[in-house]
């Protein structure tokens, strides 16, 4: 009895090492490269203030990352054949891929094959959000990288700018996120900048007057047209998601969603179901902080979904490439 005793001990303790290993942990780098969340951190502190709009750049890449296989770095992979992530139309106005290669360069000049390129883009997201005056929020690490990125699986799993309630809080349920969590990581929309494809539907293809979503207030519709969008098939003009606020991450962006003038359609719908809306307003009737603290919460819980540890997938050489 005491040697079959004695193995369910071994057995557990193996076991809960294995469950300890295959989850996510502050400092995980603590003890093979002390430096590498500084080094991340000194990089962006010296860069993204002579640059702001790429803190918006990073967070739009960790999230369209983490709803695609995880949080996985799958987004960073090329295809000879323009069939990986990348390559989605989602995803073709992503920027910041030559920031996260000089990341991953500094780090690999600092103890080879350790960081991952998923916890790289996770702690750049948090440290250039932070530096612009956002929201701190804890990123524990761990991550390993994917060897795997498809086209196909990035057009199904990134939400649309033109999708209504119903659609974006499946594809967010789908990955373990609430309606909460939908809200505020929208949210992240206050830094946005984005181009007239994602909103030119809803000023030229909609069912009100002059092709005009009903949904979406007048006087600012006919600003965009007038001033932004001109033509249904403008492609290049930059928009403001949040119109002169744009470099402050604050709440002004539901105080828009309030009065219809969310940008895309997705903002306009986190208007049109009673729990969503109850909560931006609690948003908008409770401090900043208050705000921050819950961004932070729906960040932290984002970056943990499908997560690879342990031995699974590889920390490659270069962010780009799965290794040879």
């Amino acid at each position: 009895m005491a040697g079959t005793s004695s193995l369910g001990i071994v057995v557990v303790v193996l076991a809960l090492i294995g469950s300890t290993q295959a989850q996510l942990q502050m400092y995980f780098y603590g003890t093979n490269c002390p430096k590498a969340e500084q080094i991340v951190k000194d990089y962006v502190k010296q860069h993204i203030p002579n640059a702001p709009s790429l803190a918006a750049a990073l967070l739009r890449m960790h999230f369209h990352d983490c709803f695609v296989r995880g949080c996985d770095a799958s987004l960073l992979l090329n295809s000879t054949t323009g069939q990986a992530e990348k390559n989605a139309i989602p995803n073709l106005s992503l920027r910041g891929f030559d920031f996260i290669d000089r990341v991953k360069s500094l780090l690999e000049d600092e103890c080879p094959g350790v960081v991952s390129c998923a916890d790289i883009i996770a702690l750049a997201a948090r440290d250039s959000v932070v530096t612009i005056g956002g929201p701190f929020w804890n990123v524990p690490t761990g991550r390993r990288d994917g060897v795997i990125s498809n086209i196909t699986e990035a057009l199904a799993n990134i939400p649309s700018a033109l999708s209504n309630f119903t659609t974006l809080l499946s594809q967010f349920n789908n990955l373990g996120l609430n309606t909460t969590d939908m809200v505020l990581l929208s949210g992240g929309h206050t830094i946005g900048i984005s181009h007239c494809p994602a909103v030119s539907p809803r000023l030229y293809n909609s069912t009100g007057p002059g092709g005009i979503d009903p949904t979406m207030d007048s006087e600012y519709a006919k600003n965009l047209k007038a001033n932004k969008c001109k033509t249904a098939s403008d492609n290049t003009t930059i928009l403001e998601m949040d119109p002169g606020s744009r470099k402050t991450f604050d709440l002004s962006y539901y105080s828009l969603l309030l009065k219809r003038r969310g940008l895309f359609q997705s903002d306009a719908a986190l208007t049109t179901d009673s729990t969503s809306l109850a909560f931006i307003n609690q948003l908008l009737s409770s401090p900043t902080q208050f705000f921050f603290d819950e961004f932070g919460k729906a960040m932290e819980k984002m970056g943990r979904i499908n997560v690879k540890t342990g031995s699974e997938g590889e920390i490659r050489k270069q962010c780009a490439l799965v290794n040879s």
